[in-house]
């Protein structure tokens, strides 16, 4: 699974990176984001052919959902199954989206303790998950608009420390991905693979990522995992 991550950059980069009209709102560094928060993502305008970015939040409610309450769980996706899962298999072919990062966290279970750690592309570049998007309305008629990160399973770097991980798209998949023409199901999965493990790297990082108030540049710095297991044990 992906429960928390990073996204570091400000918006004019991301409107650089991304091709994107320039976005309204602003963006700080986040180093901790969390399920239910806003989080940006990127989506295609289905009249033209421009990519915007907005902001909706970070666990997705399917538009039949009596409340949120299910929000939490739902930040995930398997793109194994969310062709036939009825939360996600609508948005799979009509509401898909590009979700910026530029690390992600995962916790390598030891005995009882868990060693977080942080993962990246290259050096630290930015890159996206693969993302689903819908629209949830309340009894007043009040749009909530949220999404989910599609996983896979683990490639050679992720496999030690979780059975799960984001799919990471190629840059070459991005049209492909956002464009909201391309209903066929079984061709956006295609896109839904490991990321390569040789552009990838990883490092432990300290326990204050497992508190969601903490959200600053400690959070993704990395650590002595020979300290910081002694820690985790102390």
């Amino acid at each position: 699974m992906c429960g928390r991550y990073r996204l570091s950059r400000r918006k004019q980069l991301l409107e650089e990176q991304f091709t994107t009209d320039p976005w309204a709102d602003d963006w700080e560094p986040r180093y901790n984001i969390a399920p239910t928060q806003p989080v940006p993502v990127i989506r295609q305008d289905p009249k033209q052919p421009v990519r915007r970015l907005s902001l909706v939040r970070w666990g997705l409610i399917p538009p039949w959902a009596k409340d949120t309450s299910g929000a939490a769980g739902m930040i995930n996706a398997r793109s194994e199954t969310a062709a036939t899962k009825p939360a996600f298999r609508d948005a799979l072919r009509l509401r898909r989206c590009l979700i910026p990062a530029d690390g992600f966290y995962e916790w390598q279970r030891t005995g009882k303790a868990k060693q977080p750690f942080c993962f990246e592309v290259q050096d630290g570049q930015l890159f996206a998950f693969a993302g689903l998007w819908d629209r949830w309305r309340d009894p007043s008629g009040n749009t909530l608009e949220t999404c989910s990160i599609l996983t896979t399973t683990p490639n050679d770097l992720t496999a030690p420390i979780h059975d799960r991980m984001p799919v990471i798209l190629d840059p070459d998949g991005y049209d492909l991905w956002l464009d909201p023409g391309m209903r066929d199901v079984s061709v956006a999965s295609e896109l839904l693979k490991p990321y390569d493990a040789r552009q990838m790297c990883c490092y432990p990082v300290s326990i204050r990522i497992n508190h969601v108030a903490n959200d600053d540049t400690a959070c993704s710095a990395p650590v002595d995992l020979y300290q910081a297991q002694t820690h985790l044990f102390s």
